[in-house]
């Protein structure tokens, strides 16, 4: 498959909305307890989804930041090993 028709597969936990902290780049989104600002508890999605920031879409952000850096397929890999650290530490929690 090529990179053009890859996608990146989002199962919407709201995990990497709940974990905002651990990147610089999404710091400023922190409304104080390391919670996106814009993360909606109740439904666990984002309240402004679609206008989010590109920082906040897997797809756009690549396309700004990283396409010449890495192959889409790689960092969607590394995205996934993140979002199923976040998932493996929410199951140890719970």
């Amino acid at each position: 498959m090529s990179d053009k028709n890859l996608h990146f597969q989002c199962d919407r936990c709201g995990l990497c909305c709940q974990h905002v902290s651990f990147s610089e780049i999404y710091k400023h989104l922190d409304r104080g307890d390391g919670i996106c600002r814009y993360y909606e508890e109740i439904t666990h999605r984002c309240s402004i989804y679609e206008n989010r920031p590109v920082i906040c879409n897997i797809e756009m952000f690549y396309e700004k930041f990283m396409q010449q850096k890495m192959s889409k397929e790689k960092f969607f890999e590394l995205n996934y090993d993140v979002c199923q650290q976040f998932k493996d530490e929410n199951e140890s929690v719970n």
